[in-house]
């Protein structure tokens, strides 16, 4: 039993799923359709106003697609609040064989995984896997019962998208609208040593989430990414999209926020569609 949960894990879907896990974490926000910026800030200044609205925000909903290292292209549409932590996400992986979206919930301190009718034949037809998370300050990456990359689920995916306030050749491209909201894009590129720089006049904790954040990056062999930023008349993020050549293939993420600070309901999966991998893990110990 234990060697099917791992082939579940493996399966080709609920890995796309694991690594989009990864790189979703960009969420950020939506507004009303607005007139564009105030003509008398500068792009930096523009870009980080939208990035500090970005770090009020509770709750969102969100659209990605593009292109992840080794999966290939994604898609998916994520609902999640940060406090207490609740997500759901499901997504789609056009270039690897899957029976259909897979998806990923957080409840509480355990991440669930949906593995697909056909990974289910291997788990006794239990279609869901139970990962426990660790509690905050727990080196998740070290937890032999987390998925691969879960340690990085439960951040803050507003993060991301401040990134952009590192670069420093920010430059206005033009106005836009995305997903029927009016928008002004900007662009520029940042590494990590202008992205450290950056955060210089920040407070400890926001330092170290949003280095902890970059890490993912630079992990995956990316030393430079490319931005783009779309921002409403209300100096709020519409939406982004991050590239950059890591070590195993190009990441290209698009992320659109359709959704903001709205009331959010994630439920744990029924008990009896659900295989938790520690007591799994623990039966095999025992054999």
């Amino acid at each position: 039993m234990g060697l099917s949960v791992r082939n579940a894990v493996r399966h080709p879907a609920t890995g796309a799923a694991l690594a989009a896990l990864v790189l979703g974490g960009g969420a950020v926000a939506c507004t009303k359709d607005a007139a564009t910026e105030s003509p008398a800030l500068t792009p930096a200044a523009a870009v980080a106003k939208a990035a500090k609205k970005a770090e009020t925000i509770t709750s969102l909903r969100y659209r990605m697609a593009g292109k992840v290292p080794e999966q290939g292209r994604v898609g998916a549409e994520a609902v999640m609040t940060m406090k207490p932590l609740a997500m759901s996400m499901k997504m789609t992986s056009e270039d690897q064989a899957a029976d259909g979206p897979v998806e990923t919930r957080i409840v509480g301190n355990a991440m669930y995984i949906g593995t697909g009718a056909q990974a289910a034949k291997d788990m006794d037809g239990k279609s869901w896997i139970k990962f426990d998370m660790p509690a905050p300050g727990v080196d998740r990456e070290l937890n032999s019962n987390q998925p691969p990359g879960g340690g990085r689920a439960d951040k803050n995916p507003a993060t991301e998208s401040t990134f952009l306030t590192g670069s420093k050749n920010v430059k206005k491209v033009g106005t836009e609208t995305v997903d029927g909201v009016k928008t002004t894009h900007y662009k520029g590129t940042v590494t990590l040593d202008e992205f450290r720089a950056s955060l210089k006049g920040e407070g400890r904790a926001a330092r170290a989430t949003r280095e902890k954040s970059f890490e993912q990056y630079t992990d995956m062999g990316i030393d430079t990414l490319a931005m783009d930023m779309w921002v409403d008349g209300d100096d709020r993020i519409k939406q982004f999209r991050m590239r950059g050549t890591a070590d195993k293939g190009p990441l290209d993420m698009t992320i659109t926020f359709l959704d903001y600070n709205k009331p959010v309901t994630v439920k744990a999966p029924p008990a009896k569609d659900t295989a938790d991998l520690a007591e799994m893990m623990k039966g095999v110990q025992q054999r």
